[in-house]
């Protein structure tokens, strides 16, 4: 991912660098119309298979798409197609993660036990940092060291692996059929749980700082001299890493909500570091508490929708939260993207305004917490 916007602007397409994760977001809140009611109805591996199919083509289609485009290229009638092929491309390749993290928490939710489910999906984000922190750092290497296309490629083959073993794990929904066309209409049976309404709303506005962090940041850290700009987004990874290991059973001794106001204060501090970064070293800093605040709000946020869903809907809600971190990272992406395009001055701004964002949520959510918990305390019945 780090790589992508230096590989659009080499299209000659640098103007377009908001759609690499608007487009992809697009992609992957399509798909929530479909993956949850799937989970819900014809089980987690169906959705799981399909999701790491679509991840593991997708590195080979990259490739193609380049040569495509060198073709093209030559000819002014024909050189933007590429860069339009390899947009709609982005589409289609976050229909994977609109439906792989649908299926994959729904399925650690059946097999683990409430009263440990904070601590088993923070584990769940532990594996898949383990991935970010790695990937990007060897695909910036890969692309460095020798071109895109083996920094595609290398992506294909670990998606592949990654399907074997999915291939492998059982089906935990005990009433799971085959998937049927029925389960394609979004008109009959709802498409969003209401329940997790809550954990959506206070998502948004922490996945669009999310949004302008993946689409501006590549090009910041370049400016301040980072040759390896993977290597940034893996200090960011392992600093989450390393608070999910305390965020998950911490969530499930204290609570949700409390977890999340502190994750959502630490947003706030890193992005305000961000703004005000004009070294390395400083930048670094802000990196890693931004890295910390997504180690607290991402198994949180899992798991608390999926205490307020009902249990057969809990893959529903699951794909109703994710569709808002979609809505979140999509819009983060596009207007950051857009804005710094047309001027690189504005980027201290962008990243102030997503730590405005990210306090307003904490103590929005914190007001929200401590009405519901004077409800609680308060006498029924009591005039």
């Amino acid at each position: 991912m780090p790589e992508l916007p230096h590989y659009l602007s080499e299209m000659g397409a640098g103007h377009l660098l908001g759609y690499i994760i608007g487009l992809f977001t697009l992609g992957a809140f399509i798909s929530r119309f479909f993956s949850g009611r799937i989970a819900d109805r014809a089980g987690r591996r169906v959705v799981m298979v399909f999701g790491t199919t679509v991840a593991a083509l997708a590195g080979f289609v990259y490739v193609l798409v380049g040569k495509m485009h060198d073709t093209w290229s030559a000819n002014p009638e024909t050189a933007m197609w590429g860069v339009w092929c390899f947009l709609a491309l982005r589409m289609l390749h976050g229909m994977s993660t609109g439906f792989r993290p649908t299926g994959t928490s729904a399925f650690l939710t059946d097999i683990i036990p409430k009263a440990r489910r904070g601590e088993a999906l923070g584990y769940l984000g532990i594996a898949g940092n383990a991935g970010m922190a790695g990937g990007p750092a060897l695909g910036s290497y890969l692309a460095v060291e020798y071109d895109y296309d083996a920094m595609f490629i290398t992506s294909s083959v670990l998606g592949i692996i990654a399907l074997l073993f999915t291939l492998k794990l059982p089906e935990s929904l005990p009433s799971h059929r085959k998937v049927i066309l029925d389960d394609l209409n979004i008109l009959k049976g709802g498409i969003f749980e209401k329940s997790a309404w809550p954990a959506a709303l206070y998502l948004i506005p922490i996945s669009a700082a999310f949004g302008v962090f993946l689409t501006i940041t590549p090009d910041f850290v370049d400016a301040l001299g980072f040759k390896y700009k993977g290597l940034f987004n893996t200090i960011i990874v392992l600093s989450s890493i390393f608070m999910r290991f305390i965020a998950g059973k911490a969530s499930d001794k204290y609570g949700r909500e409390p977890l999340l106001v502190f994750g959502g204060s630490l947003l706030l501090i890193g992005m305000g570091i961000m703004s005000i970064a004009t070294t390395k070293e400083l930048a670094a800093l802000g990196g890693v508490i931004y890295g910390l605040s997504i180690g607290v709000n991402m198994p949180t946020i899992f798991a608390w929708t999926a205490d307020l869903a009902p249990k057969n809907r809990v893959a529903l809600g699951l794909s109703t939260m994710l569709m808002a971190l979609e809505i979140g990272i999509g819009g983060g992406a596009f207007i950051s993207g857009t804005l710094f395009a047309s001027n690189h001055e504005l980027l201290p701004n962008i990243y102030l305004f997503c730590a405005v964002l990210a306090g307003m949520s904490a103590f929005l959510l914190w007001i929200f917490y401590r009405r519901n918990l004077s409800l609680k305390k308060s006498p029924i019945g009591v005039e």
